[in-house]
């Protein structure tokens, strides 16, 4: 009987892990392709949108943050009417006005407003050797931030880490530098 016990809760381990693992895989990578396309057309390798994603939101499409940004990229409601006025289609204008939590709750629409968001941060630091970690601390705390934290230095050639180290807010610290590890550690398999 105890052989029998110890037997099933082996096989339901061994089942319970396996379980976790696949689906777990699927969650982080169930984006993978929209992710691509989206990160291609901006210019953006699409491990750092993984990575930017993985850090926001854990992939949950329906997710509404403290300050209202929605989704997976947690777009603002004002990023997504700027998106909308600048690309001149009015139906993009009108639902940005009538129900812009829809539209930042559709991942593709999502996706595209956010990376268009960060090509556009991005074109103020691009070149720079902290390119990428002054574009995601715009993304997360805004722009003017970091140009205050970049006041007292050339803001041209400030090495990545020494820009890190100015960042004036702990959580936005802690978030480049997180998306900054996982997005380099290689361990994401985008694309499948």
């Amino acid at each position: 009987m105890f052989r029998y016990l110890l037997s099933c809760l082996l096989i339901l381990a061994v089942v319970g892990a396996a379980g976790t693992y696949f689906f777990r895989d699927y969650w982080e990578h169930r984006y993978d392709e929209l992710i691509t396309q989206q990160a291609r057309i901006y210019r953006i390798d699409e491990k750092l949108v993984w990575s930017l994603i993985y850090e926001e939101t854990y992939f949950r499409s329906a997710s509404v943050g403290d300050a209202g940004e929605v989704g997976l990229m947690q777009v603002t409601p004002l990023v997504a009417r700027e998106w909308a006025k600048e690309t001149g289609l009015s139906e993009f204008e009108r639902q940005s006005v009538e129900n812009v939590f829809e539209l930042l709750g559709d991942p593709k629409r999502n996706l595209q407003i956010g990376c268009w968001y960060y090509e556009k941060l991005r074109e103020r630091y691009r070149g720079r050797p902290a390119e990428t970690a002054m574009t995601l601390a715009a993304y997360n705390a805004g722009a003017s931030r970091v140009e205050e934290w970049t006041r007292d230095a050339d803001a041209s050639t400030i090495s990545e880490a020494a820009f890190i180290e100015r960042i004036g807010i702990a959580s936005t610290k802690s978030y480049v530098s997180s998306i900054l590890n996982r997005y380099r550690a290689n361990t994401v398999t985008v694309p499948r």
